[in-house]
Parts: structure tokens; sequence; C-alpha cells
């Protein structure tokens, strides 16, 4: 499928969902897992995802050995979602910034305001980093599908 039919309705899904889990490749190979809010912008072209995040943390530490991430999100009417990702610290202050207005305009319910955590202040906060998420792979699986109720399942790889 074209990248144009999967990224809007995965939009549309993840933002409904709003948490992913996300799993990264630890530093001696071994998968690891955790929770995480990214944010969507489909340009009609082009899919790209962020994630307001530390860059000091221990997710960061493996992204600089393995920088790719895979995000699934899941809700209880057994909707999914996946994209497996490039992943890349946007570091200029330009970038942060635009990364922390994208989550304080950021539509219901993905959108907040990033200063609700610790250390996070502003943009400029030293803990406060912005990770971009380039999608290599999508995956959109309506739960109509699995319950046998129609839909579509709907796949998109470079």
């Amino acid at each position: 499928m074209e990248l144009s039919q999967v990224a809007p309705a995965f939009v549309e899904m993840a933002h409904q969902i709003v948490w992913a889990a996300a799993a990264t490749v630890d530093t001696k190979g071994r998968p690891r897992s955790r929770v995480l809010h990214p944010i969507w912008e489909w340009d009609g072209t082009r899919l790209t995802g962020w994630i307001a995040t530390s860059p000091e943390s221990l997710k960061a530490k493996h992204m600089d050995g393995t920088p790719f991430v895979s995000l699934n999100y899941w809700t209880q009417n057994q909707d999914t979602c996946l994209a497996e990702c490039k992943v890349s610290w946007e570091t200029s202050d330009e970038a942060r910034h635009a990364t922390w207005d994208r989550f304080v305009n950021g539509p219901a319910p993905v959108g907040y305001d990033p200063s609700m955590i610790p250390g996070w202040e502003s943009a400029d906060s030293p803990g406060f980093g912005s990770l971009r998420l380039d999608p290599w792979r999508l995956n959109v699986f309506p739960g109509t599908v699995l319950m046998g109720q129609g839909g579509e399942v709907l796949t998109w790889q470079e």
C-alpha cells in the first residue's frame, strides 16, 4: 500500500490511543520496553513522529547504539497500530522549541504541557530532548477486523 493510504489512518488511531509500548535494544542486544507518548505529523507526503524525552535517559543510551524503535499502540476495542522507526535526536534550540510547541499546541488527547514533567521548566531545560521518528514500516489493524466485523488492515513499508 501507499504511505498516503496508511499514514492518515495511523495518525488518527495513534492520536486516539496516545500511549505506545516502545521497544529498543539495550547495549547487550536484548529488547527493552517502556511506554512513550509520541505525536505524529502527516504533511501529505511524509510522516514524522516526535517524542519529548530526556537525552540523558537509559533509552537514549540504547538508541545511541541501535537507532531504531518499535512503537505499538493498543486499546481495549482491539484497535492496534504499529510504527517501526529510525530515531534521531534534534538538538538545536529551534528543534527543541518546535517539539515543545507541538505538544503544548497538540490536539487532545495527545497534546499536553511538557512543563508538568519535573525538570522540564521549558524547552531550554537540560533534561528536555526532541527525539525524531522516521517510520520505515506502519501497520493499522482495526479491532473490527479481528472481531469479524469488517474493516481493512493497512500496511506500508519502505
